[in-house]
């Protein structure tokens, strides 16, 4: 799942921020949301991240019942890129996006 470049831009995201929709990284990727969603879907199928649904919106999340193993891989990639591009380029977009979600995700 890390070896795809959007996929692995998702997962440190994700491992940063706890729990975001699908605007925030359609935002912040400056991806489609059809492109978006159809990574999440992988990740999803193959156990790295969990859904929540909060009215139409999804929300994602690493999934708490990864390996260890498997989490401190995310742990460490993210310290080793936190400031390297595109990560820091990521972040920092969705850091100011604009009425970024909250109980009304992307109003």
């Amino acid at each position: 799942m890390l070896a795809d470049d959007t996929r692995l831009r998702i997962l440190m995201l994700l491992q940063r921020e706890g729990e975001l929709c699908v605007c925030e990284l359609t935002h912040a990727l400056d991806l489609s949301q059809p492109k978006i969603s159809r990574h999440l879907a992988q990740l999803r199928e193959s156990g790295v991240v969990q859904t929540r649904r909060a009215g139409q919106w999804m929300y994602y999340r690493i999934d708490a019942a990864l390996p260890k193993w498997a989490s401190r891989v995310l742990s460490t990639t993210l310290e080793g890129n936190r400031a390297a591009s595109p990560f820091a380029e990521d972040y920092d977009v969705l850091k100011n996006m604009p009425n970024r979600p909250g109980a009304d995700c992307c109003a």
